[in-house]
C-alpha cells in the first residue's frame, strides 16, 4: 500500500496540457486476470481516515480492496473538498497509471468528470456521485433509505414529540438525506416538531455541542447526526442530558449502546470496493450510476438499540419491506426550517 502526498511538479501540468483532447472510447471491463496480474487500485479521501464517519468507511472499503482482491492501493487523504486540490490528487494519482481511480465523496463529482477526460484509458468511480462519462460511473449508497427508517423510528420513539437532525457541510447526499430523515419522521409521527441544522463543519466537537444544547432547548430528546469527528460533541451533549443520539454511515449502536438509541448504516466504503471487485470480474460497466440501497442489508439498513420495543422493530421491518417493494417513495427534497446560530 502506498500513501501520496500531493506535491506535483510542473511537469505534470505540462503533461496533461499536452495531451490528446480525443473523446475516450466508453469499453466495458473484461476479466482482469485475462489482462494483468493485479489490480491496482488508486482513492482520493477529501478527509481524514480516522473520522469516525464517511472518511474512515471509505478508507476501510479501501483495506477490503487490498485485503480481499489482491490488489496494490494508493491513497491521498487530508485533501480539502475544493475543486482544484481534488483534480490535483485525481491527476497524480492517474499519473500512476492504475487500473481504476476511485473519488471517495459526491464532492468530487466535477473533479472526477474533468480529470477523467484527460486520461481515457483510466477507469474512473465516484462513490455518491451522480456523474457518469466514456470511462467514469459513479456508485451511490442509497443512505437516504436508511436516514428515512431513522425518521421513521424516532418519530415512534419520541417522548417530547420535538426530533433534531445535524449535518455539517452542504453536499447533496447530506441534503438527501436530511430530507429522507424529515419524511420518514412525518410518515410516522405526522405530529412531531423537526430542528434541523447544517452547521458548516464536519468535525468541530464544539460547534456540533453547541447547536446540540440549541435543539435541546427546543425540546429535542433525540438527535441524528450526519457528521464525522464532530458527531462526539453531540453525543457528549445527549449523555448530559440523558438523551438519546442516532448514527449514520456506521453501526453506533454496538459501540454505544447507552446512548445511540439507533443507526442509519449506509457503508459507502463498499461502494468503492463494488466497483473494484465488478472491474475484476469483467463487470463494471463505465457512464452508468449503480445504486445501492436497502435489499443489500449488509450495505443498508437500520440497526435498532436492544431496548427498543419489539413493536417499534416490527414496524420498522415493515416499512423497510415496502420501501423495497416501492410502496413507500422516500422523498429526498426539504423546504422547511432550519436552526442557525448567528455567533457560532
Amino acid at each position: 500500500m502506498k500513501k501520496l502526498f500531493i506535491v506535483l511538479p510542473l511537469f505534470i501540468f505540462i503533461l496533461a496540457a499536452c495531451q490528446s483532447k480525443s473523446e475516450p472510447k466508453e469499453t466495458a471491463g473484461k476479466p482482469l486476470e485475462e489482462e494483468k496480474d493485479s489490480l491496482r487500485v488508486g482513492m482520493v479521501i477529501p478527509g481524514e481516515i480516522d473520522d469516525k464517519g464517511f472518511m474512515e468507511s471509505g478508507y476501510n472499503g479501501l483495506m477490503r480492496i487490498e485485503k480481499e482482491l489482491g490488489a496494490e492501493i494508493t491513497y491521498i487523504d487530508k485533501i480539502k473538498p475544493e475543486l482544484k486540490a481534488m483534480m490535483d490528487a485525481l491527476t497524480k494519482l492517474a499519473e500512476e497509471n492504475p487500473d481504476m481511480v476511485i473519488m471517495h465523496g459526491g464532492q468530487g463529482s466535477e473533479a472526477a468528470q474533468k480529470v477523467a477526460e484527460k486520461y481515457p484509458d483510466v477507469q474512473f468511480v465516484v462513490t455518491q456521485g451522480n456523474v457518469r462519462g466514456p470511462n467514469l460511473s459513479s456508485y451511490e449508497v442509497l443512505q437516504e433509505e436508511s436516514t428515512w427508517l431513522a425518521g421513521a423510528a424516532a418519530g415512534l420513539l419520541t417522548e417530547s414529540n420535538t426530533v433534531g437532525h445535524m449535518s455539517g457541510i452542504r453536499v447533496v447526499p447530506g441534503l438527501k438525506g436530511r430530507a429522507a430523515f424529515a419524511d420518514g419522521l412525518k410518515y410516522t409521527n405526522p405530529d412531531a416538531e423537526f430542528v434541523t441544522s447544517f452547521i458548516g463543519n464536519q468535525d468541530d466537537n464544539a460547534l456540533s455541542k453547541k447547536y446540540a444544547e440549541a435543539q435541546i432547548e427546543k425540546g429535542a430528546d433525540i438527535i441524528f447526526t450526519m457528521l464525522n469527528s464532530g458527531r462526539q460533541g453531540v453525543t457528549d451533549a445527549l449523555k448530559e442530558h440523558n438523551l438519546k443520539h442516532i448514527g449514520n454511515v456506521k453501526d453506533y449502536v454496538a459501540e454505544q449502546p447507552d446512548v445511540f438509541i439507533a443507526s442509519a448504516i449506509a457503508d459507502s466504503g463498499a461502494a468503492g470496493f463494488l466497483a473494484a471487485k465488478n472491474l475484476t470480474e469483467g463487470k463494471w460497466k463505465p457512464n452508468v450510476i449503480e445504486k445501492i440501497g436497502l435489499e443489500q442489508k449488509d450495505i443498508v439498513s437500520l440497526s435498532l438499540n436492544s431496548n427498543v420495543p419489539q413493536e417499534v422493530k416490527e414496524k420498522i421491518n415493515e416499512l423497510s419491506d415496502k420501501i423495497q417493494n416501492k410502496e413507500i417513495e422516500v422523498h429526498i427534497e426539504y423546504d422547511g426550517p432550519e436552526l442557525i446560530l448567528e455567533d457560532k
